[in-house]
């Protein structure tokens, strides 16, 4: 299992709640109902903001 950084945890924990909320967006603009998406989006920002991420597969 992949370990993340405090930020980057409570980075996917707030955009968890914003999905939950109906708040989240795609970057699309588009209404995020996928909890994969969530934390994808979560574990984005927080790799912008130079948490301790690993990186993307693929």
């Amino acid at each position: 299992m992949a370990k993340y950084s405090e930020k980057a945890q409570e980075k996917v924990e707030k955009t968890m709640h914003e999905m939950k909320e109906g708040k989240l967006k795609s970057g699309s603009g588009k209404k995020v109902t996928s909890k994969k998406q969530a934390v994808a989006i979560g574990l984005s920002e927080a790799r912008k903001e130079g948490a301790k991420v690993p990186k993307k597969k693929g």
